[in-house]
């Protein structure tokens, strides 16, 4: 028993010395444990519950709205490897959010669309959900958050029974009970304000709504601050950072094709 504990232990630091060469797209040092189609396959599976458990709205102009928002982004993002289509889903709920999962699922809340008040500040929302994607920042937090635990995979979990099925959750960033989106680090919400501002960018909105977002989102909090701002940096701290990251920006002038109409019902 002694010596299987000592073997797996020296297997986790092999695994943890290899995969401390992962990069972000920023360059920023990773640890990631597990492999993009195990992450892929757990983030499909646990969409595929929140389907099941949340109303989806039915209103056709707000699915077309923000599908056609997602879609520009969406066209100057590289091909993943762990998956080959994006789906989009627009949840019928008071909640100002988003979220974007490892396997290419993205849930857009309704409330979302009271405070994001023109494509370009949705476009600032879903490009920053999808840089988590792209950042393998699910990958990241659950590699961290499971380090204790020898031997565990995640296509070993259960979404529903298994006793790490919390560890799994929490690493997508949603809770047990799906529906419950939670915080990633700042670091990691940093680096995702960062991707998001070039994708949206290069999709021709105009990446200064970007603080005119965080703007609406600072005057909706009434003093709770939304779900999207509960582990960000201060309002100032974020706006300051967002307007040296829309400075630093090529000078790319819009050229946005896609005619996304905001649905008179959200204005």
């Amino acid at each position: 028993m002694l010596r299987t504990a000592k073997t797996v232990m020296l297997s986790l630091c092999l695994m943890v010395v290899l995969s401390s060469c992962s990069h972000s797209p920023t360059g920023r040092n990773q640890l990631l444990l597990f492999s993009g189609d195990d992450m892929a396959n757990l983030g499909q599976r646990s969409f595929e519950e929140m389907k099941k458990s949340q109303p989806i709205s039915d209103d056709q102009a707000i699915n077309a709205y923000v599908q056609c928002v997602t879609n520009a982004i969406l066209k100057v993002v590289p091909p993943q490897t762990n998956f080959s289509e994006w789906e989009v889903v627009v949840f019928d709920s008071d909640q100002v959010n988003a979220f974007a999962l490892p396997g290419g699922k993205i849930g857009v809340y309704t409330g979302l669309l009271d405070v994001a008040q023109t494509s370009d500040q949705l476009a600032a929302v879903i490009g920053h959900e999808i840089g988590h994607v792209l950042a393998d920042h699910s990958n990241e937090r659950l590699s961290r958050s499971q380090l204790a635990a020898l031997g565990l995979t995640v296509t070993g979990m259960s979404l529903s029974d298994s006793p790490h099925a919390a560890m799994a959750m929490a690493g997508l960033g949603l809770g047990v009970q799906v529906g419950i989106l939670l915080p990633y680090n700042r670091a990691q919400e940093s680096e995702s304000d960062k991707i998001g501002l070039q994708l949206m960018h290069q999709a021709g909105f105009d990446p200064s709504a970007s603080v005119a977002l965080w703007q609406n989102m600072a005057k909706a909090s009434k003093g709770a601050p939304p779900e999207l701002l509960s582990t960000h940096p201060s309002t100032d701290t974020r706006i300051n950072a967002l307007q040296t990251g829309v400075s630093q920006l090529p000078n790319i002038p819009h050229r946005l094709t896609a005619n996304c109409q905001r649905p008179p019902s959200t204005q």
